[in-house]
């Protein structure tokens, strides 16, 4: 079955923690555009939900880093981090193991791609899937692209990471959606956090938007780390999106910076 849907969205634990010192009508219209995508993948009516996202040294850690990890697990549990402070009460998302590992076994014939059976969420899923899914009710799949701990996975790589992802979506019975969360510009946790590069980000978002493979994978990592910050290297989880809608072109459906959610907030999808 082909896949039934692309979009990204922004993560950052500061858009549910900080929420009431955001500017009341930007932070609305922004969780507007979340719902509206939380929408869209209903009407498409997937079976389950392909989550790319980047982890935060909360599973994975430089003693075993995988460059492309997927769960397989029966269900999943987030936050990882204080409810309080990220403004999420707990939960629990089904998974879709036997999927998962249909998905896992296509996916590797072609990308070195891990995979765990034990994986808890962090903000990086668990703000998304709070506007997404709030219901909590529809299967979920996660997957983590390597953005914390040099050396990181070519953005070639990445691209061809959701190349691999969109054969394996083909090859099943079931409708599957995929999002990609990340930043974009962000310094997270140093002294420049709620630093954003708009003029970066607007342009990153139009050669996403083209699904311009080329210019999408042309930039160095020294780049994005001096343009758009260590928070940077999570454009994999958007360009691993394009990727698996190859061919498609996109539309944005909210982007600004907000400075106290210290990122460039971003909701699009590709029309595949």
């Amino acid at each position: 079955m082909p896949l039934v849907f692309a979009g990204v969205c922004s993560h950052a634990p500061g858009i549910t923690g900080r929420a009431e010192r955001a500017d009341p009508e930007l932070r609305e219209d922004f969780y507007a555009a979340m719902r509206r995508l939380g929408g869209e993948i209903r009407a498409a009516r997937p079976d389950a939900l392909v989550i790319v996202a980047a982890e935060h040294f909360a599973n994975f850690f430089m003693n075993n880093m995988p460059a492309y990890c997927m769960g397989m697990a029966e269900r999943y549990e987030g936050p990882i981090e204080d409810p309080e402070w990220l403004g999420i009460a707990p939960r629990t998302y089904p998974g879709a193991s036997a999927l998962s590992r249909r998905l896992i076994e296509r996916i590797m014939a072609r990308i070195d791609l891990a995979y765990a059976e034990e994986w808890q969420f962090d903000h990086g899923i668990m703000v998304p899937l709070h506007f997404l899914l709030p219901e909590a009710d529809l299967p979920v799949i996660p997957v983590n692209i390597n953005c914390q701990g040099p050396p990181l996975t070519p953005l070639s790589r990445a691209y061809e990471f959701g190349r691999a992802l969109r054969e394996a979506c083909d090859a099943v019975q079931e409708r599957i959606a995929v999002v990609g969360t990340g930043g974009i510009s962000h310094w997270p946790a140093t002294p420049d956090s709620g630093k954003i590069n708009e003029a970066w980000d607007r342009d990153f978002l139009d050669r996403w938007l083209a699904n311009d493979h080329a210019r999408l994978t042309a930039y160095t990592d020294a780049e994005t780390w001096r343009e758009a910050g260590q928070g940077g290297f999570e454009i994999r989880t958007f360009i691993a999106v394009a990727g698996a809608a190859e061919g498609a072109v996109g539309e944005l459906y909210f982007y600004a910076p907000i400075p106290i959610f210290a990122v460039g907030c971003t909701v699009a999808r590709l029309r595949i």
